[in-house]
């Protein structure tokens, strides 16, 4: 088990294989379909980022309400391929890891070679469990959305696995 310090270097990533085993600690962004298409569509129209995504890792996650004491609520990974259409671009703009579930597109892995970038994957069905190794939660941008809005997460010991090193080698 490798454990890792977000964000991530060029070297973390470099060194990252399919199949490993990691534990992440520091901070990640959150986001889901709705928020991806705003993100997408402020880089087609050239307007800059409401968040700064260069280096940053996102995880596809629209966290359940918190109940009362708890920094979230259940937060598991939503399907991976519904942010497909605009993940190549986000990879092009700097982000440099995604975490979710399932299977990516070919043009997902073709970006994910051309940047460097790694594709991880966490376990599903495992909401309440990953909520247990997030510190903090706090809305980025687009608040409106909700749950599915950008949110700054600090995480201890978030458990993935490489489901898609930077040279393009796949699990799923």
């Amino acid at each position: 088990m490798k454990r890792l310090q977000l964000p991530l270097s060029r070297e973390a990533l470099a060194s990252l294989k399919a199949g490993d085993e990691v534990l992440l600690t520091g901070v990640l962004y959150t986001g889901r379909d709705a928020a991806h298409q705003r993100l997408y569509q402020a880089l087609q129209e050239g307007r800059p980022l409401p968040v700064d995504l260069r280096g940053q890792t996102i995880y596809y996650v629209g966290p359940a309400p918190a109940r009362p004491g708890a920094v979230i609520g259940p937060a598991g990974p939503t399907s991976s391929y519904r942010m497909d259409p605009y993940t190549p671009a986000l990879l092009d703009a700097g982000l440099v890891a995604m975490i979710g579930k399932g299977r990516r597109s070919e043009a997902v892995r073709e970006a994910v070679i051309r940047t460097g970038a790694v594709y991880f994957l966490t376990i599903g069905g495992a909401a309440a469990l990953i909520a247990d190794s997030i510190r903090s939660c706090q809305p980025v941008c687009y608040e409106d959305l909700g749950t599915e809005a950008v949110y700054r997460l600090e995480v201890k010991n978030f458990y993935a696995i490489v489901g898609m090193d930077s040279q393009g080698n796949s699990l799923v």
